[in-house]
């Protein structure tokens, strides 16, 4: 058993007939979401060149891992079993035609290069200029309603569903952290928390946890609020990462997750900072990202062809980007670096002695 804020959680005997559920589940998104997926990628870049038979063959090694992983995880009660089976299925069939009509303006700023098509009523001065852009080609980037509305729907579809899987790696760090602390409360602080997607899968975990979000994105916090349930305490921070709104050590655990390969190479290195100076000394970073060259070389054709279809213009210097070695050099004391997919968990303390 593990025991965070308190309480006892039984882990979970997996089933021979648990088990091929929870992966027949997984294994029908991803091949349901394969031909689309390769449709779009062709629809965005036509001349992009194919995965080598060894990545592909790679990736399908790291999908089972990953599913593997993900069991393993309930089996030692880091999270709930009903993570497993919390897709939103109906949620995201229900915004298809949504996302489906919206294709045909994601191609014309991929041909034309229109980075910069967002709403006529954005307040650019709120923003930082990397920010103002149509991040993956979506219309709005991240400044409306409707942008947050199907942003969560159009990921899973790219990552042929296990988006929220390879967001869970992130959460066993956590756990150990707080139960190595014996924090009753903890206060836990994601960065750049989006839609909450992770949020709502902390507050299944901690349920006695104190949570708190940023985001650059009021739209997409509206989107977080109705996501994590109205019992959960949970504090919601419009602002930038470059300068966090709270002293210094105020929480036990700060998280983030696909924010980094986001961001110019100097702001990184400012969000890493911040988010070391916020966490309490002795307290745990963990950031999920995307997977990198020096973790998983075999997968270059694959990470490289993604910038190639979709408006990701600091993603390339992130491949080369190491994020241990990025965090590290912020004052880190790395505890944990693993790859997962083609993403990559890093966990660290802030050291007692820092000031």
């Amino acid at each position: 058993m593990n025991d965070v804020d308190g309480m006892k959680r039984e882990l979970w005997p997996t089933t021979t007939l648990a088990r091929r559920v929870y992966k027949f589940q997984h294994q029908g998104l991803a091949a349901s979401t394969r031909v689309g997926y390769q449709i779009l990628h062709t629809l965005l870049h036509p001349h992009a060149r194919r995965p080598s038979l060894g990545a592909v063959s790679d990736l399908a090694r790291r999908f089972d891992e990953l599913l593997e992983r993900d069991l393993a995880n309930v089996q030692e009660g880091y999270y709930p079993e009903r993570l497993l089976y919390g897709f939103p299925l109906a949620h995201y069939l229900r915004r298809i035609p949504a996302v489906a009509l919206d294709l045909p303006k994601v191609a014309w700023r991929s041909y034309f290069g229109r980075y910069a098509d967002l709403p006529a009523d954005v307040d650019r001065s709120h923003y930082p200029d990397y920010y103002l852009r149509n991040f993956h080609w979506q219309t709005d980037g991240w400044l409306s309603e409707r942008s947050a509305d199907i942003y969560d729907a159009g990921v899973e579809f790219l990552f042929g569903g296990t988006a929220d899987v390879m967001r869970r790696m992130a959460i066993p760090a956590l756990v150990r952290s707080i139960d190595e602390s014996g924090e009753i409360r903890p206060r836990i602080l994601d960065v750049g928390c989006g839609t909450g997607r992770f949020l709502s899968q902390l507050a299944a975990t901690v349920p006695k946890a104190r949570l708190y979000g940023l985001d650059l994105s009021p739209y997409y916090l509206r989107r977080t609020r109705e996501l994590v349930s109205a019992d959960v305490p949970l504090t919601l921070a419009a602002d930038n990462a470059e300068d966090m709104p709270w002293a210094d050590g105020t929480f036990d655990v700060v998280t983030s997750v696909f924010l980094f390969h986001e961001l110019p190479p100097k702001v990184r290195r400012i969000v890493a900072s911040e988010m070391i100076r916020v966490v309490k000394p002795g307290g745990t970073v963990v950031v999920c990202d995307s997977a990198q060259l020096s973790d998983s070389p075999q997968l270059d054709d694959v990470l490289h062809a993604f910038p190639e279809s979709y408006h990701e213009p600091f993603y390339r210097s992130y491949l080369r980007d190491d994020l241990a070695a990025l965090f590290a050099e912020a004052g880190l004391e790395i505890t944990g670096d693993e790859p997962h997919l083609v993403s990559k968990v890093v966990a660290g303390r802030r050291p007692q002695s820092s000031a």
